[in-house]
């Protein structure tokens, strides 16, 4: 079956693609959870059988609420939901849930974080971590590269744009190597909708070579794929475990943001730590 065509995938009543009234007061029955395991079937991953560990990190860029005397505050805000929970959140209901509380009062950030804590982990199905930096406190977003070498100037020729996983090997025999390598040409679309989404990806791991023509070329399959960010990034942490057997293996994307939000999954074999939060030149 075309990776790229479902049958169902959760989130066929979501809002995307959809009209929406933008609430201005506290709505959590907004955020729409979608439940992780129907496109992990796809890959073949069975239900609490993980063969990763990880987490969806999320930077909401427009966020506000009032103080109890009706003053508005604007903040930051990362969410961090763990990789092993049973629900994903659909992007758009976040925006429109996070819009909910622009005419609404707290009595502290430290209120907002707890009710966003609550609420996101209850659709989520798992603890949410919840980070708010209001701009009064002088947050500091800090861009960098990403880490290791880039494969993006390969003098090769392409012509797939849909997941190809046999592009991908690594050497047989030899000793092992461990390199972080990136790419700027990640793209994929959105699973409803069909509109693009841009992304930067950066794969490090220990074990046989990989070869990096064909790892390029798996990575800019995904140009015509829709899937969702958090399930592109485990569709290629999966492929690239099974197809060439690395000891250690970590994936992790950061996609360019939408609605005031960008989502940075990250997946990991166990034994490679999450990056920072350093924000992708395009972020």
């Amino acid at each position: 079956m075309n990776p790229s065509v479902s049958l169902a995938h959760g989130a066929e009543s979501s809002p995307l693609g959809k009209p929406a009234d933008y609430c201005d007061t506290y709505t959590p029955g907004l955020l729409f959870p979608i439940a992780r395991q129907i496109k992990r079937d796809e890959i073949g991953i069975v239900p609490g059988k993980l063969p990763f560990v990880g987490e969806d990190l999320w930077n909401a860029y427009e966020l506000s609420w009032l103080n109890p005397r009706g003053k508005p505050v604007v903040a930051l805000a990362t969410f961090r939901v763990p990789a092993d929970s049973p629900r994903l959140i659909e992007s758009k209901s976040l925006k429109l849930y996070l819009n909910s509380c622009n005419q609404t009062r707290f009595d502290s950030v430290d209120a907002v974080r707890a009710t966003f804590a609550h609420d996101l982990s209850v659709a989520a199905g798992a603890d949410v971590a919840v980070e708010i930096q209001p701009l009064g406190a002088g947050p500091v977003r800090v861009i960098a590269p990403p880490p290791g070498e880039s494969l993006d100037e390969l003098d090769i020729d392409i012509d797939t744009y849909q997941p190809c996983p046999d592009f991908l090997s690594a050497a047989g025999g030899g000793d092992e190597v461990s390199e972080t390598l990136h790419s700027h040409l990640l793209k994929s679309n959105c699973l409803v909708t069909g509109q693009p989404d841009w992304g930067c990806i950066v794969v490090r791991y220990t074990g046989p070579a990989i070869d990096r023509a064909g790892l390029l070329r798996y990575i800019v399959s995904f140009r015509k794929h829709n899937e969702f960010h958090e399930q592109c990034v485990e569709r290629v942490f999966c492929d690239i475990l099974q197809r060439c057997r690395p000891r250690q293996l970590a994936v992790w994307a950061r996609y360019t943001r939408r609605g005031g939000l960008d989502i940075n999954p990250f997946r990991s074999t166990g034994q490679l730590r999450a990056p920072d939060n350093r924000a992708e030149i395009r972020q």
